[in-house]
């Protein structure tokens, strides 16, 4: 027996003998699975979603919420476009041997398209960051801003009874559960006990949140990544998008060298789906692979744990199945992931948190160190470096760790990890293990197993030079990006500060990531390519599961979700048969089906 597929964010029982017939089966609901659903539905086709998590959303859940998009809509309409050539050049700087000129070239000409798309024939908004730098700002070519969207904030009780399927943010990255968004509205909470004005604009934030828990119990105040997969499942409901959470892919199906479908795993047994115009792979890469990440990663096979803080779904699922139709997942990345540096945050019920590290390195008065003691990275530069830092500097035989080191004065007023800064109490980080205090700069080291000789000259070294706002030895503050990351109220230079005021505090740090970037090669349709460099009929990749198009490089915030969204809608063009044209003008099919 057939059955059409149901709108809906449950399984409906299917007998395990029924298959299901589709136009289109995603695999996987991160940013790219979601764009190709939305955009597939709304060129007409019937699409299913199968996600193996109890929640949609991906590690695009957990994320900020930014894409990279030079000459995006916002920018053009701002009177903020440039000549290609600049990011380009950047890109080529940045790339270098990985820099891809087909790849490079149609992406800057899609995703500003894709973000048109989607702002006018969906509930998927952004805000331009007008102000966010890109993250090599020495480089010819980098941006100072306007190179980048994100997410627009969304009210959480427009999904409906769909809100109880939204993976929500990281808990450590959040105030009570209810999330900060990046840019003035974090801002309002770091100065929140300085200035009168943030104050009561907190207050009003945490207000209503105490009302979002006391009726809803969670919040609905959705920002940064959390909103953009709100607006991607509001989108997807209203097309008509039939959403299977808990069920996982298990095989694909084919018909010659075709791929018509997959067998998946639904909480009601397996079922077959048939998609007859395509399956698209989303399921966030293999940042939880082990057996992937011991091959691909050097730290790994050296004996490093790596921490990733991506969605704990995300297993490889999507590569597997892509290798097993005849597709490869790449090798020649600079690095296959996107590493960002994480520390281990004991919960209440006995689990282990992962907290990026992606702010509070930049603000003033914080270093990182090894065990030695010595500093090895600009702590206020991109993430991805401080990671690839952090490992060039681990000796061989040794475990890559590192620690970032504050007074008081930095721990209360911006925090540190998942300690929140003041008003905030602190007492049980102190009494789970991970936050580390000391009298003194020598008893904080040894208390951490940080060479305390080697730490309290590093300490001594940067005071010297931070009383005059300066860091001659990785010169902080000296570039968009870094000073971005500051505190633009703190003089002479946002990112510079003595560490002095006793007590003094670390948080130790491990190589994680947010994602993977060697993945499944396509070409710029988001097709699967076997071994020849030949499309395999009906398989597409998109999001992690798609080989990035940076080359395992990070040059710019945004530059995941930006390229996961433009190939899941540039696959669901491909799939639907349309071209840039006929999308440009008319948006839907002429005969597309209204749900």
């Amino acid at each position: 027996m057939n059955a059409v597929p149901k709108a809906g964010y449950t399984v409906e029982p299917i007998a395990e003998s029924e298959s299901v017939k589709c136009d289109v089966l995603v695999v996987g609901s991160g940013a790219g699975g979601l764009s190709a659903a939305v955009a597939a539905a709304h060129f007409g086709l019937s699409v299913i979603v199968a996600e193996k998590a109890e929640t949609f959303g991906g590690t695009t859940a957990y994320s900020g919420g930014w894409l990279w998009v030079p000459n995006a809509p916002h920018a053009l309409a701002a009177g903020k476009g440039e000549d290609p050539e600049g990011p380009k050049a950047y890109l080529r700087h940045v790339l270098g041997n990985r820099y891809d000129e087909a790849m490079i070239e149609g992406y800057l000409s899609a995703a500003p398209r894709m973000l048109d798309f989607f702002e006018r024939y969906t509930d998927v908004h952004f805000l331009p960051g007008s102000g966010v730098p890109d993250f090599h700002g020495n480089a010819p070519g980098a941006g100072t801003g306007w190179r980048s969207v994100a997410a627009a904030p969304y009210d959480g009780r427009k999904l409906g009874n769909l809100i109880r399927s939204l993976r929500p943010p990281i808990p450590e990255t959040t105030f009570l559960g209810m999330g900060i968004a990046s840019g003035i509205d974090m801002r309002m909470f770091l100065t929140a006990m300085r200035s009168p004005a943030a104050f009561a604009y907190v207050t009003r934030r945490v207000l209503r949140h105490a009302r979002d828990l006391l009726l809803h119990r969670r919040a609905m105040q959705l920002v940064n990544g959390n909103a953009l997969v709100a607006r991607l499942l509001r989108s997807a409901a209203d097309r008509g998008v039939a959403l299977w959470p808990r069920s996982p892919a298990r095989e694909l199906i084919r018909d010659g060298s075709r791929i018509t479908g997959a067998m998946i795993d639904t909480p009601s047994g397996c079922v077959a789906v048939t998609a007859g115009r395509g399956v698209v792979l989303a399921t966030g890469g293999f940042p939880h692979d082990p057996a992937r990440l011991h091959d691909l990663l050097p730290h790994v096979r050296a004996g490093t744990r790596h921490c990733s803080a991506a969605a704990e779904a995300n297993t490889g699922d999507g590569l597997r199945l892509a290798e097993s139709a005849g597709g490869h997942v790449s090798e020649r990345m600079s690095h296959a992931a996107a590493y960002a540096p994480v520390s281990l945050a004991p919960r209440r019920d006995g689990s282990v948190g992962r907290f990026p590290h992606l702010v509070e390195r930049g603000k003033p008065g914080i270093i990182a160190v090894m065990p030695t003691g010595r500093r090895f990275v600009d702590e206020g530069g991109p993430y991805h470096d401080y990671v690839r830092e952090m490992i060039a500097a681990t000796p061989a035989g040794e475990p890559a760790i590192s620690w970032l080191i504050c007074d008081h004065r930095f721990l209360r007023r911006y925090g540190l990890g998942a300690v929140k800064p003041a008003p905030v109490p602190f007492g049980r980080w102190l009494r789970n293990g991970y936050l580390m205090k000391g009298s003194s700069i020598e008893a904080l080291a040894r208390l951490c197993g940080i060479d305390p000789a080697g730490l309290s000259r590093t300490v001594a070294d940067f005071n010297r030079h931070a009383m005059q706002g300066e860091d001659p030895q990785f010169h902080r503050g000296t570039t968009p990006y870094q000073r971005a990351q500051g505190d633009p109220d703190h003089r002479p230079n946002p990112c510079i500060a003595p560490i002095v005021r006793a007590p003094f505090y670390a948080v130790r740090v491990v190589p994680g990531s947010l994602g993977t970037f060697a993945g499944i090669e396509t070409d710029g349709l988001g097709r699967v390519l076997d071994g020849s460099g030949v499309p395999i009929p009906g398989l597409y990749a998109a999001g992690n599961d798609m080989n990035s198009i940076m080359g395992g490089n990070y040059p710019s915030g945004g530059i995941t979700l930006g390229p996961a969204m433009t190939y899941g809608f540039l696959a669901a063009e491909a799939i639907a048969g349309r071209n840039a044209a006929e999308t440009d003008s008319h948006g839907r099919n002429e005969n597309a089906v209204e749900r």
